[in-house]
């Protein structure tokens, strides 16, 4: 049995968890309602205030299937109570984001504009310019979408200029030597 797959998903009174007939797992809270579609492979099942995960076959995909899909309902039950947050930094001379509406706007010594459409289910904050933390109750998307953020302008190895996460050592690399 796999190790994560055979443990139980606990939530509390603030999460409502159905299991539909045709294998779904819907988890509602207070911030979002996030729904899993599992394969057939995978049971889940409702006992009390956990959710319990069995498989038919000890085959090497229904294991793997087993332990994946355990994790996304634990991530949908933390996402609709708390949430999460991923934070990136802008490092550069003029770098600079704003947001209008569902946009955002990001200035990252380009000739233009970057403009991104902020998708549905996050939220963006913009702190003193050069700080971006996006938030989201789906753990995927808000995973997606700062590293989407991220890529319009990658760290460089030399100068170390670019869009990091908060934390993210960038090891630099040194420039030219003179030669001889």
């Amino acid at each position: 049995m796999s190790r994560i797959g055979k443990a139980p998903v606990y939530f509390d009174d603030k999460v409502q968890v159905t299991v539909s007939p045709n294998n779904e797992v819907i988890v509602k809270g207070a911030k979002s309602t996030l729904k899993i579609s599992m394969l057939k492979e995978i049971t889940a099942k409702l006992d009390g205030k956990k959710v319990l995960l069995t498989r038919d076959s000890d085959e090497k995909d229904s294991k793997s299937l087993h332990g994946l899909y355990r994790a996304m309902i634990q991530n949908a039950v933390i996402g609709v109570t708390k949430g999460f947050t991923k934070t990136l930094e802008l490092h550069g001379v003029g770098y600079r984001a704003s947001i209008s509406g569902k946009k955002m706007e990001l200035a990252l010594g380009f000739s233009h504009p970057v403009i991104f459409d902020i998708p549905e289910g996050i939220e963006i904050k913009i702190d003193k310019q050069t700080v971006i933390s996006i938030t989201g109750a789906n753990r995927d998307l808000v995973g997606q979408v700062s590293s989407k953020v991220r890529s319009f302008r990658p760290p460089e190895p030399y100068l170390g200029k670019g869009i990091r996460y908060i934390g993210e050592h960038i090891r630099k690399k040194a420039g030219k030597s003179a030669g001889k």
